[in-house]
């Protein structure tokens, strides 16, 4: 049911959440790694405490979405995974020990991941409610990254990386109040959840050709955005030069979004995952021949038409194939696919690669893989027989 007029302070506070849930994953990526090292943590130790995450988000997220579908609640889920994030970082304050602190960001971890699939899906369900396109919400996220990784830059350049637990619970603070104010999903009240259902529309054709052309994407994003910053050190860029780059790529996805939200559903999925790709492979052939970091700062602005078009697209394709009572798992295992298991594979052997075989073969490796979901996904748009999908004769 779709509601057009009227105030829509629903729409508002999530909008506000998903803003402010980027601050925290810019907090992460781009700054604990200096708070390991205040803390005195090797190189090493620092590789295991961003390897461990992808790690536990592989089941996490089943496990917290199955929970959301089985209940019917995201808001509910939702509080309670930044509540007890917001509980573990105050823990983790009293934390010096490398022990320690693995423990607790292994658990931090297992509230962390699930939070995104979730609040997409909300977002897909709110967006739909009131007969949008659900960039419109989504955004918001791009924009919080981008200015969250600019102000917390500037706050520890200022105040040195031990502040950056205290951001962090400023920031969990704030998304957790805010959840109090958000409205649940929309959810399916005819039938069930069962799991045979599920399992069948996750063994459909198209679902399993679609995660193998994404889990090829996948690894060669995350192997760049795991090397990026390594990239433009040995190419002698300053920490300045690195902060703006990160800002540079969040905001180049918010065009791109009010675009799609407006033209994007005139255009059919597989033809723009398949463009998203072939410019993925343009911009790490680019990236491998970059000589210097101002290169490779243009180069950023690919972001725009390669994770911009993607992301947007392959939100789309997902809820067009699963059953709405499904939405959450469904977005949950696109996040295994995309982030868990590639991030967990790129990191592991991409590091390997990088150091023994050069920076440029790296990426030329990278190039190779997105074309080959490039094909993947033109080939499944231009040669894919006509069939009934489980996703419509389950919803």
């Amino acid at each position: 049911m779709k509601t057009t007029a009227g105030p829509r302070p629903d729409q508002n506070w999530l909008r506000a959440f998903m803003f402010t849930i980027f601050g925290t994953t810019a907090l992460i990526i781009s700054y604990f790694p200096l708070y390991y090292k205040e803390l005195g943590f090797s190189s090493t130790q620092i590789g295991y405490l961003y390897a461990v995450g992808p790690l536990i988000s592989m089941f996490s997220n089943m496990i917290w979405s199955i929970v959301s579908d089985k209940y019917r609640t995201i808001k509910k889920i939702m509080i309670a995974l930044i509540g007890s994030q917001l509980l573990l970082l105050l823990i983790m304050t009293q934390a010096s020990r490398f022990g320690a602190v693995f423990l607790i960001i292994s658990l931090f971890y297992f509230f962390y991941y699930p939070v995104y699939p979730l609040a997409d899906t909300m977002a897909i369900q709110t967006a739909r409610r009131y007969g949008r396109s659900f960039t419109v919400i989504r955004v918001f996220g791009s924009l919080g990254y981008a200015l969250f990784a600019l102000v917390i830059g500037y706050v520890i350049s200022l105040s040195g990386a031990d502040w950056a637990l205290g951001i962090g619970i400023v920031i969990g603070s704030a998304a957790f109040l805010i959840s109090l104010l958000l409205r649940d999903g929309v959810v399916q009240r005819t039938g069930g959840m069962e799991m045979s259902d599920l399992l069948k529309v996750l063994r459909s054709k198209e679902i399993v050709w679609f995660f193998i052309c994404v889990f090829c994407l996948a690894l060669g994003h995350r192997m760049n955005e795991a090397f990026l910053t390594l990239t433009l050190s040995q190419l002698g860029a300053g920490e300045g030069l690195i902060g703006w780059s990160l800002m540079l790529s969040a905001a180049s996805e918010i065009p791109i979004f009010f675009l799609l939200s407006k033209y994007g559903d005139k255009i059919k999925e597989l033809p723009l995952l398949g463009f998203a790709s072939l410019m993925y492979a343009l911009r790490f052939l680019l990236m491998g021949l970059a000589a210097d970091p101002i290169a490779v700062l243009a180069v950023q602005s690919l972001h725009s038409v390669t994770f911009g078009v993607f992301y947007v697209t392959a939100v789309r394709y997902i809820t067009r194939l699963v059953p709405g009572r499904y939405q959450a798992t469904g977005m949950a295992l696109f996040t295994v696919f995309w982030s868990s298991a590639s991030g967990l594979l790129s990191g592991t052997f991409g590091g390997a690669l990088f150091e023994n075989a050069g920076r440029p073969t790296f990426y030329y490796i990278a190039t190779a893989l997105a074309f080959l979901a490039f094909l993947g996904f033109l080939g499944r748009h231009l040669f894919a027989k006509p069939e009934d999908h489980y996703a419509d004769s389950l919803s």
